[in-house]
């Protein structure tokens, strides 16, 4: 995902004024478990406010770019319970609360593994948080209905939008990720889109203003980041042996991001 499992996960200070009388019991949602990578508390990238952000294990993409490479085998993570996350999740409530934030599943892709997602959701929403699924919707079709009342807000990673492009960038196919955001608009679930803008291989201005075209006519994206491609996690690669493709590739310039925002803001959508 386009978020980064290595960030601090402190926020201590913050945290330590949260009395233990101030914290709701965890909810009584069916036990689940499920393979964690790891956590961060206190986020600000990945959904409104303060968040608990919790990294899956499991990926079918193969992204180019991936940060987390290490995240892709489900198996290699750490198994938990769902009520020992809902557990944690309660205890930092209000935390949350007071950050204006919630709770943010990312991965990884997190549908790899979506009954252990539908039980921290509904744990989560019990507690009265707000909630976010990062998700590349490749595995959207996970997500019945119901999974889907206890996500208030999708965070959707569209690569690339030519099936050639999304191959190549991804490994798999692009349909399955436009199905599931044809739907969330159907459903009118709210969605903030993630472009992650690599030199060389997602700057086509034809394409990207395909896309823009696409998403303004969804009518639920409430806003689109585009993120500079950055090669912070490069290093994980060669420690898993494997070749990491884009070795070398410098990030865009900060006008060449400027301008990819311009273009979506041409067709009346919020980018940042």
């Amino acid at each position: 995902m386009t978020s980064s499992a290595a960030r601090s996960t402190s926020a201590t200070d913050l945290i330590q004024e949260v009395t233990q009388s101030e914290a709701p019991e965890a909810a009584a949602a069916p036990c689940v478990k499920g393979w964690v990578h790891s956590l961060e508390t206190g986020g600000t990238l990945d959904g409104p406010g303060l968040r608990y952000v919790l990294f899956l294990s499991g990926c079918p993409l193969r992204c180019c770019y991936c940060h987390n490479p290490d995240t892709w085998h489900m198996r290699k993570g750490k198994l938990q319970s769902s009520d020992d996350i809902a557990t944690e999740i309660a205890s930092f409530a209000p935390f949350l609360k007071r950050g204006r934030g919630g709770v943010t599943l990312t991965g990884g892709e997190p549908l790899v593994q979506p009954e252990f997602c539908r039980a921290i959701l509904r744990a989560s929403k019990e507690l009265g948080l707000h909630t976010a699924l990062d998700t590349s919707g490749f595995l959207g079709a996970r997500a019945d209905d119901a999974f889907l009342e206890d996500v208030d807000l999708v965070l959707l990673d569209i690569k690339a939008f030519s099936e050639a492009t999304y191959r190549n960038v991804t490994g798999v196919r692009l349909r399955p990720t436009l199905d599931f955001a044809e739907r969330l608009s159907a459903m009118k679930k709210p969605v903030w889109l993630r472009y992650v803008l690599v030199p060389d291989f997602t700057d086509n201005t034809a394409e990207i203003e395909a896309l823009a075209r696409y998403v303004a006519d969804l009518k639920n994206v409430e806003r689109v980041d585009v993120l500079p491609y950055h090669d912070l996690g490069a290093y994980k690669w060669p420690r898993l042996d494997k070749a990491y493709r884009l070795a070398g590739t410098q990030p865009p310039k900060l006008e060449e991001t400027e301008r990819v925002r311009n273009i979506f803001r041409a067709r009346g959508l919020l980018a940042t």
